[in-house]
């Protein structure tokens, strides 16, 4: 996604005031306050392909995320933290759904707000990601960051090379800053006793998909740690069901 020109149409918002359906309250982290309105994603505006085929063809996504300005950063959302994630939330608002500009609460600025317009390209696994690494190895011993063969390193560098712009995303293959974000929160599910070496965790990065992704965005005024960027993903199981309330998010930075 990129910003939109005039004669563009635009197929997300950032920041400004989200269009909640009348009578939904605005989402808060109980006992930490009103989560900052981020990203509003209107889905029959966005290009099917490369999009997972239960991601639904019309409504409203709509992405909140405690940001730190309630409380001066005090609190933090981390995966790793089942206590944490009430701090970022995903809205599903029907089409047709009767809606209404909700004020942003007292204590937050909303962002400046920035359309962007959706095009479909490619997206491909990080090298590091257990798809990526099965086609690699074709299911030999796993890879020692130590001792990755030459013609291996060539194809990750290529990689690397091609794909090095996070950039905002819907759907497709995550753009992480530091590693793959699916490990993030397979780890999370699997409990932090959970060696990283263990391979259900294999499995389990490979259950959730990329739901959406906001970069740092100057024009938007938001910066996630240092030129970071927020991931949400989900279960396909959960996306087909539309319970988009069992998205989860993390976030990297530099």
């Amino acid at each position: 996604m990129r910003k939109a020109s005039e004669a563009e149409p635009t197929a997300t918002q950032l920041g400004g005031e989200p269009q909640l359906p009348v009578g939904t309250p605005w989402p808060e982290w109980p006992d930490h306050g009103p989560l900052s309105f981020i990203a509003s994603i209107d889905c029959a505006a966005l290009p099917r392909n490369g999009l997972d085929p239960a991601f639904p063809e019309d409504g409203t996504l709509l992405l909140f995320f405690f940001d730190g300005q309630i409380d001066d950063g005090d609190a933090m959302v981390w995966v790793a933290d089942p206590d944490t994630w009430a701090g970022a939330r995903v809205l599903y608002v029907p089409a047709g759904s009767e809606t209404a500009t909700a004020a942003t609460p007292a204590g937050l600025e909303p962002y400046p707000r920035v359309d962007l317009t959706a095009s479909a390209r490619c997206s491909v696994p990080d090298p590091w990601h257990p798809c990526a690494l099965d086609a690699l190895t074709d299911g030999d011993a796993p890879l020692d960051p130590r001792e990755i063969p030459p013609h291996i390193k060539t194809f990750m560098d290529a990689v690397y090379s091609g794909n090095n712009t996070i950039g905002h995303q819907i759907g497709g293959n995550a753009r992480p800053v530091q590693g793959p974000v699916e490990y993030e929160i397979a780890h999370a599910m699997l409990g932090p006793k959970t060696r990283w070496t263990d391979p259900r965790l294999d499995e389990e990065a490979q259950r959730w998909t990329l739901l959406a992704q906001i970069d740092t965005d100057a024009d938007a005024n938001m910066m996630w740690g240092d030129c970071g960027t927020l991931y949400w993903l989900i279960r396909p199981e959960d996306l087909a069901a539309r319970r988009f309330e069992e998205a989860k998010l993390t976030w990297q930075c530099c």
